[in-house]
């Protein structure tokens, strides 16, 4: 699957893949290294038809931690020096993940076993399932350090949480534990911290189950659906149902369904 510096990806079920951030000694806080292995990673699973729904987590105590601001990462560009380096940074950097994420037609889970701050909630945030162990810590501390929600959190805060909540969290910094960040809709789903891996792949291998056409296709509606006029959604509705109604999988489901056994989807 290439060789990435600061994540593991890795296929620990079939049809499952998992992308593990890896900087457990700084609370796998990431580098435009990392960025550009988490872009390299979405692109392989997207591409690879095998892979039918994918777990993003943190190696160690944490998820992510956002942005590393130790000053520690070698490679990092001088951005500061630069006409609009900062901004271009961000272009570059995480910018690029969250847009792939959000693009991605495929589910995509975060198993949360740690703080998920700043840019580490954003990171959560841009997948599609949010499954945390209860004594995951997440919020934005951004504030704290006189910075931005920038890596996209301006734009998921309010719409997983409302408006006051986000700009609560934002501007007083707040930070939750996981049975709170559920209530406050930042979550889908909290489990015992032993048993997050189980309830996690669980969730992912049932996915993984379903007719991948019919999987995909529904969460590009519902994404595209968000944005979108009625009008346009039923519009895209009618030229979804030209790619699925005719696949060999809605003829197995209904031959699965009559002979009373599970189906068996090819996504095709």
């Amino acid at each position: 699957m290439g060789k990435y510096r600061d994540i593991l990806f890795e296929t620990p079920e079939p049809r499952i893949g998992q992308i593990t951030l890896n900087r457990p000694g700084h609370m796998n806080a990431y580098t435009g290294a990392m960025c550009d292995d988490l872009v390299a990673a979405l692109a392989h699973y997207v591409d690879d038809d095998e892979q039918r729904c994918l777990v993003i987590t943190g190696a160690g105590r944490g998820f992510c931690s956002g942005g590393d601001i130790s000053g520690e990462d070698p490679d990092r560009p001088d951005y500061k020096n630069k006409q609009l380096g900062y901004g271009h940074e961000m272009r570059v950097g995480m910018h690029r993940v969250i847009a792939a994420l959000h693009r991605i037609d495929k589910p995509v889970i975060a198993m949360i076993n740690g703080p998920a701050v700043a840019g580490g909630l954003t990171l959560a945030l841009a997948c599609d399932f949010r499954i945390a162990a209860d004594t995951a810590k997440l919020g934005d501390t951004s504030g704290k350090f006189a910075l931005l929600p920038d890596e996209g959190g301006a734009w998921f805060f309010p719409r997983m949480m409302g408006l006051d909540r986000a700009l609560k969290m934002t501007m007083l910094h707040e930070v939750y534990l996981a049975p709170e960040a559920l209530k406050l809709g930042l979550v889908t789903e909290v489990v015992p911290a032993a048993d997050l891996k189980t309830r996690t792949f669980d969730f992912a291998l049932a996915i993984a189950k379903k007719a991948p056409l019919a999987v995909r296709l529904a969460k590009s509606m519902m994404r595209h659906g968000l944005n979108a006029t009625l009008d346009h959604s039923l519009n895209d509705a009618a030229f979804a149902v030209m790619i699925a109604n005719p696949s060999e999988d809605v003829r197995e489901g209904v031959a699965a369904f009559f002979a009373k056994r599970e189906p068996d989807f090819k996504g095709r």
